[in-house]
Formats: structure tokens, sequence, C-alpha cells
């Protein structure tokens, strides 16, 4: 059975997903405002939403083997690491969050 990458996939892809295209950053002088208009709306609601079945079932089955297991604290890890990885120059425009 092959593993399928890329859409759909939420937490799997994000981490293991190396053959997509970086996007092209547009650095005019809207960029400014752009960066601060999804800061304004990340301090709103800072919450991403991923459907991965079997990364939830990883996290899961270890929140009940693992005392003090957190789930939301294990998937911020793991995706602001996967994030600061494949896009590390957007990663530093938001270094005021």
């Amino acid at each position: 059975m092959t593993q399928k990458k890329g859409l759909g996939m939420g937490l799997d892809a994000l981490i293991q997903s190396r053959t997509r295209k970086e996007p092209e950053i547009d650095k005019g002088k809207d960029d400014d405002i752009r960066v601060q208009e999804v800061i304004r709306e990340v301090k709103k609601n800072p919450r991403v939403t991923l459907w991965s079945a079997r990364s939830a079932a990883v996290l899961r089955y270890l929140k009940k083997t693992q005392p003090e297991f957190s789930i939301s604290k294990e998937a911020s890890y793991l995706i602001e690491r996967a994030v600061r990885e494949k896009y590390p120059d957007i990663w530093d425009m938001f270094s005021e969050l």
C-alpha cells in the first residue's frame, strides 16, 4: 500500500512532505500590511485544525499510555518545528508572536 502525501494528510503532510514547491514570497510594499493583518487574525484565533487519522491515533495512544502527556503541547511542538524548518523566511516574518 502506498502512502498518500499532500492535502488531506494534516500533520503527516507537514512533517513528511519534502516534495512540494516552496511558495514564492512577495516582498512588495503591501507585505507589511498582510503580515499585520495575519497577526491580528492569529491573536484573535490561534487555532489550527487538522485531519489526520493516523496522527490522531498516535497522539491519543500516547495520551492514554504516558502520564501527563498533552496532545495540544505535542502537536504544537511538532507543527512549529515542521513549519519553521519548511518555511524559515515566512517564520521569521512573525517573530513578534
